[in-house]
């Protein structure tokens, strides 16, 4: 119901924005203009001695971020034992670290070790798109994952029968499908004119920066964001906190403190990444272009586009018993 529900409200968003840009007394106000090309990212910082220290640290993480999350991936296929709806959710996870990942750290260091800071009109789109995809993507995967865990935990006899295979194949491409008509919406709704300037003060192609250049009105813009980001980050939450109602009201009904202490840290590793995720991304989208010091949303970008695809793999191979024996596992065969 969750991925229904969400699949045809963003088919109706989508019909609601075309209709309002349509209707619009001068539709040429949501084009982007003819004369703006290419964008000039001004990226991190200016200062010639920090380039080299900073592309070193960026692509070490990056480095991380490619041999977690596909080596995740490559874990759960190669291993039986994590062949379970949970790890199924989790390689999807990694998929999508590594995808938005993808989209912004190597053009980061581009910048970094050769000084190109020039993008063009499509390459900025296509970051932006892929980006806000991947990590709609990942809202829905990380709600999914809290609900398998209420399934699991609240109940147990009936996991094997409710959670089935194709359940969780149409759970994920559900997901998949909301990322991407979300990042439709999104890109349709930065098609705008940009008369200040062409200088993005920023290190990749987000929705903030590119609304302070320009020189339409912002405020349908600004609705629109605060509205499916608000959608996005309030519905999955919803999901969580409310599949983890159950699972705490579980546990607390648990007579032996060693089946509460294994209870709790089968779930720490999810709630520990869901709380990274959507503390830095509310942070960063809901508030008003008013409020925005990019200083600031650099750095919260820079800790949910860069970081936590780095972080995920990490927390769930530390704190996951059975994916720390299946790495040890791989690690003896070599």
């Amino acid at each position: 119901m969750l991925i229904v529900f969400s699949t045809v409200f963003f088919f109706i968003l989508i019909l609601f924005f075309s209709l309002l840009q349509g209707s619009h007394k001068n539709p040429k106000r949501f084009q982007w203009r003819t004369e703006v090309t290419e964008f000039i990212l001004v990226g991190l910082t200016n200062d010639p001695e920090l380039q080299i220290p900073l592309f070193i640290t960026f692509f070490l993480i990056y480095i991380i971020t490619l041999i977690g999350n596909l080596g995740m991936i490559l874990l759960i296929l190669l291993d039986s034992r994590l062949h379970a709806p949970m790890y199924f959710f989790l390689s999807n996870l990694s998929l999508v670290d590594f995808g938005y990942s993808s989209a912004v750290t190597p053009k980061v260091m581009a910048g970094f070790l050769m000084g190109d800071k020039i993008v063009s009109y499509n390459s900025c789109a296509t970051q932006f798109f892929l980006f806000v995809a991947f990590i709609t993507v990942e809202s829905f995967i990380l709600a999914v994952m809290a609900d398998d865990r209420y399934a699991a935990m609240c109940k147990p006899l009936h996991y094997t029968t409710t959670v089935k295979t194709n359940v969780c194949a149409l759970l994920a491409i559900g997901s998949y499908v909301c990322g991407f008509l979300n990042a439709f919406i999104h890109t349709g709704n930065n098609r705008r004119s940009f008369c200040r300037s062409n200088v993005i003060d920023h290190f990749f192609c987000d929705a903030p920066p590119l609304l302070a250049l320009s020189c339409s009105d912002r405020h349908i813009s600004e609705i629109v964001i605060i509205f499916v980001v608000g959608f996005n980050d309030l519905f999955s939450i919803l999901v969580i906190l409310i599949s983890y109602l159950f699972i705490f009201t579980t546990i607390l009904r648990m007579h032996s403190s060693e089946g509460r202490q294994k209870a709790v840290s089968s779930c720490a590793s999810h709630l520990t990444a869901v709380s990274i995720f959507y503390g830095t991304g509310t942070f960063m989208y809901l508030q008003p272009s008013s409020s925005h010091f990019m200083d600031t949303d650099k750095m919260a970008s820079m800790f949910y586009a860069i970081v936590i695809p780095m972080l995920n793999p990490l927390v769930y191979s530390l704190r996951n018993k059975e994916v720390k024996s299946a790495f040890q596992k791989a690690i003896g065969k070599v």
